[in-house]
């Protein structure tokens, strides 16, 4: 996950070489691509948690029915994002702004990663297959490849290189599809060499058991939901920020990509812990269970206390990077250093969702993003841009984590108690 943030710091940082509008451009396209991520790692929770339950209960007739149904749920995926890259690109960017030079990037930008999202989901999928039995190893190789193949991409399709043409905003969108069909061809060599525990069959994945879609879609829907508020989050704070200028949108934008370093691994921590959590609850072994929290816990602290640490001592570094204006620095700065102080408490709310979606009551993982994101943010962004000063509105990131946080804390005692607690009393009978 650390190699999948600095692609996309990477691919960021050779944009914001073309212009502050092109990067300007890219941010606004994202609340969409963290849709189709919405869509693919919902969909890899249902069926995973299904498979790992079943690997665990050795029903191994359900966790194979869940992998290939987890392989067909990305041909619907697929067909869903080609249509809004037809119908939607255009109303979106039109309506998060009005420049002409922006509107163009951003369009055929969303259209390329729409059109070719095939890539993405296959990706994902194969990565969570891998991840259901254990071989994250295997996992990283995976993603380490796309990585490093959309690295090396960037710069040769964005500035015409090798004999390449020159294609921009569009070169970068091409390089990361291209990198995500190359992970996903990976992950399918992987998955077929060394996933023996599960069968993935062409018939199966054409006609899936349909039984099977409902239990994968209870759990995976809260937790698409849950994702996708991040899209209406974003694309709400482009709307609030872009009223002051379209720097203030770049400066959102580049700190999205800074956060993904250390957000992203606790997620891939998150998703490590996902199945260790399920199998152990279908082995009924608490023990077990209660390890992996601890210890997931005290290493998502501390990655983020170390982002937190990072962005607070060397801001204006970070943001040389993208190769920031004067104006875009001082603004950059100010906000880093205020929106970081609330990793930590994001640390334990992420882990804390962990356990919601492991044992299938993702709703409460819902519910705190929901307030996370939309009922306490975007309100308390909007309040302080009522102030008329930009760098206010950075401090809404940090009172909507302290009401979550203590919400999540809440939700954790109520579902150990009744779900986690009793494995006790059951193993004493």
């Amino acid at each position: 996950m650390m190699v999948q943030a600095l692609y996309n710091v990477v691919d960021s940082i050779f944009v914001a070489r073309l212009s502050e509008e092109a990067l300007t451009a890219v941010t606004l396209v994202f609340p969409m691509q963290n849709f189709i991520i919405a869509l693919a790692t919902g969909t890899g929770v249902g069926f995973n948690v299904l498979l790992s339950q079943g690997l665990g209960e050795k029903n191994y007739e359900k966790s194979d029915s869940a992998a290939n149904a987890g392989v067909f749920l990305v041909l619907i995926n697929t067909i869903i994002f080609v249509l809004i890259g037809l119908f939607g690109a255009v109303p979106f960017i039109t309506s998060q702004t009005n420049d002409a030079a922006i509107q163009a990037d951003a369009i055929i930008y969303l259209q390329i990663i729409s059109f070719l999202s095939t890539g993405s989901f296959l990706q994902i999928t194969g990565e969570r297959l891998l991840q259901a039995t254990g071989r994250t190893m295997l996992s990283m190789i995976s993603q380490i490849v796309g990585a490093v193949a959309n690295i090396i991409l960037d710069p040769i399709m964005i500035f015409g290189l090798l004999g390449f043409p020159k294609m921009g905003v569009a070169g970068a969108a091409y390089a990361t599809v291209i990198g995500q069909f190359i992970a996903s061809a990976v992950g399918l060599f992987l998955n077929v060499k060394y996933n023996k525990e599960i069968h993935l069959s062409i018939k199966q994945i054409l006609h899936p058991r349909m039984r099977i879609i409902k239990p994968i879609y209870f759990i995976a829907i809260p937790s698409i939901l849950m994702v996708s508020i991040g899209s209406v989050m974003t694309y709400a704070m482009n709307i609030i920020l872009i009223a002051f200028s379209t720097t203030a949108t770049a400066v959102f934008g580049v700190y999205f990509k800074l956060q993904s370093f250390f957000f992203l691994p606790v997620f891939g921590l998150n998703n490590g812990l996902i199945p260790v959590l399920s199998y152990n609850y279908g082995a009924m072994n608490k023990k077990r269970i209660d390890e992996a929290l601890r210890f997931s816990l005290a290493l998502a602290f501390g990655i983020m206390l170390a982002g937190t640490l990072l962005l607070e001592a060397v801001p204006g570094v970070l943001l040389d990077m993208f190769n920031a204006a004067d104006d875009m620095k001082s603004m950059g700065i100010i906000a880093l250093r205020t929106i970081a102080i609330h990793f930590p408490l994001a640390a334990i709310g992420i882990v804390l969702s962990s356990v919601f979606q492991a044992f299938a009551q993702s709703i409460y993982s819902l519910i705190i993003s929901v307030m996370r994101q939309l009922v306490v943010l975007i309100p308390a962004a909007w309040l302080l841009a009522q102030t008329g000063n930009v760098n206010n509105v950075w401090w809404s990131f940090f009172i909507a984590e302290i009401i979550s946080f203590i919400t999540s804390i809440y939700f954790f005692k109520k579902v150990y108690n009744s779900t986690i607690r009793p494995i006790e009393s059951m193993q004493g009978e």
